[in-house]
């Protein structure tokens, strides 16, 4: 419960903090008020003794959340998502943060398989391993099907783990009342909303159900795409708390040197993660937004494997169609074109200036373009653009942040296999052809194709709906009276409803 009683779990925090050093860094990165400072420290100085010393080896922030323990292991990936919220230079350490832990006994996992699956393990499976990994929320048994021999690897939730998280989030979100208390500038950041948006994200790893619906989903949008594949979800032996999967078997992503030995060239495979991620989020809108190498494998024949479903990136059509215009625009330098997209988008504030807008991004574009080849990233490119149009008043979108720290962690993947990539070439064929098919022409035909279906569905209701409007409009007191600009609309919603009709008759005709 979110109470008084969580001022000891921040102490404890704080002096965790403190201990390792890093609460200063913290602190820093957010900005902090001289009153948020004093408060902090007050929480953490004197009780510094009770901290956590953690692993002196690691950076300071995720030296403490490491051994702060899971929730806050877990928080610190979400928060290097958000490199708007704690700054790139915090954002880079928290994406390095070691998402190991102790492994719990392999008893503690039999049992929670048979009570999930109602079954004993050892009528499900004639081997069970230990853990081979174990991470903040969860560990991984490799194990073989009794029934058909099959290996596969099973997903146990740890058991305890949603109470331990409950009462750390419950911490948090006092952390974030305080933070917004003390420090009213930090309020731009918007503290409670990024726990709302950690919570989310923990209630969903929280449940492997979720995990499972998001594999099978990714799997049926991807099983046409050459060189990539995915374990499938064995859902017979899944539940909330296990998930039960094919076993990925291919050489690390991480390791060149086996890649190497294995005879894959790594060339084409950098080509192909970065085109691959590309064509999920433009093609899709839906894409695995922790696509690192400890996610990923080859496969014996050199395709490449990703695995881990826990989070993943959604982007709606539209905005993905702005995403697009934007790296075309930068691709062919039409800075002004990707000024105006972003002022069509409602990204800036109308009343900015979309010539000066163009200027700032020619001054990002054009130094990175006159770079050799090889050494022009996309990564930093869309780092600085996002910094340019913070400073032209755009507000933060998550999906968008999202997007851009899964680039930057697939561009380094691909740059690890291949240093010489050049990534607008690579990129340049996926998103000409997202362009083709979805602003030109034959998207224009395809939008109106769809609105006629739907008002062809709601055509029945039409009647009702311009009645009732003209209706209420009679009520409307002579203060209140928007008449106009109901019929104004009501003319353009009939309008549109005409036009479109007549084009569906003219393809229907043709």
């Amino acid at each position: 419960m979110r109470g008084p009683h969580n001022i000891w779990r921040l102490i404890r925090t704080g002096a965790t903090l403190e201990r390792t050093g890093a609460m200063n860094v913290v602190l820093d990165a957010f900005d902090a008020t001289p009153a948020l400072r004093f408060v902090a420290k007050a929480l953490g100085k004197p009780f510094k003794f009770l901290g956590y010393a953690g692993d002196p080896t690691m950076p300071p922030a995720t030296r403490a959340l490491t051994a702060l323990g899971p929730a806050y292991i877990k928080f610190g990936q979400v928060l290097s998502t958000r490199p708007d919220v704690v700054g790139d230079e915090l954002a880079v350490q928290l994406r390095v943060l070691q998402d190991k832990l102790p492994p719990f006994s392999i008893e503690k996992a039999k049992a929670e398989v048979e009570k999930e699956i109602g079954q004993p393990v050892e009528s499900i499976f004639s081997y069970f391993s230990e853990p081979v990994a174990a991470a903040s929320i969860a560990q991984v048994h490799r194990a073989t099907l009794a029934e058909t021999g099959e290996d596969v690897a099973v997903k146990v939730l740890r058991p305890g783990i949603e109470k331990a998280f409950r009462k750390d989030v419950d911490a948090f979100y006092l952390a974030a009342r305080m933070v917004e208390l003390f420090s009213p500038g930090s309020r731009r950041l918007r503290p409670l909303e990024v726990i709302e948006h950690f919570d989310g994200v923990v209630r969903g790893e929280l449940d492997l159900r979720l995990e499972s619906s998001a594999a099978s989903e990714f799997a049926a949008n991807t099983q046409n795409d050459e060189g990539f594949q995915l374990p499938a979800i064995k859902w017979e032996y899944s539940a909330r708390r296990v998930m039960t999967l094919e076993w990925a078997d291919g050489v690390p992503m991480g390791d060149n040197d086996a890649i190497d030995a294995a005879g894959h060239d790594r060339v084409a495979l950098g080509d192909r993660v970065l085109q691959l991620f590309l064509s999920h989020a433009l093609r899709d809108g839906y894409f695995h937004a922790d696509m690192h190498q400890g996610n990923l494998k080859v496969a014996p024949n050199g395709n490449v494997i990703a695995y881990d479903f826990g989070i993943m990136g959604h982007i709606d059509e539209y905005t993905r169609r702005v995403y697009a215009e934007i790296l075309f625009g930068f691709i062919r330098r039409d800075y002004k074109r990707v000024a105006e997209v972003h002022f069509e988008a409602g990204y800036v504030p109308a009343d900015k200036d979309v010539d000066e807008f163009a200027r700032a991004l020619r001054a990002v574009g054009e130094p990175i373009f006159g770079m050799d080849a090889t050494r022009i990233s996309m990564a930093r490119l869309l780092t600085y653009l996002f910094e340019v149009t913070e400073r032209f008043g755009m507000e933060t979108r998550t999906e968008l942040i999202l997007l851009q720290r899964t680039m930057v962690v697939v561009e380094g993947v691909a740059r690890s296999l291949n240093p010489h990539i050049n990534i607008w070439e690579v990129s340049s064929p996926i998103v000409s052809d997202y362009i083709a098919k979805s602003i030109g022409p034959k998207a224009v035909f395809k939008d109106l194709s769809r609105t006629a279906l739907v008002l062809t569905r709601f055509g029945p209701r039409l009647p009702a709906l311009v009645e009732a409007a003209l209706m209420r409009q009679q009520y409307d007191t002579p203060h209140e009276d928007p008449t106009f600009r109901r019929w104004m609309a009501l003319s353009a919603f009939l309008g549109a409803c005409t036009a479109t009709s007549v084009i569906a008759l003219i393809v229907a005709l043709n």
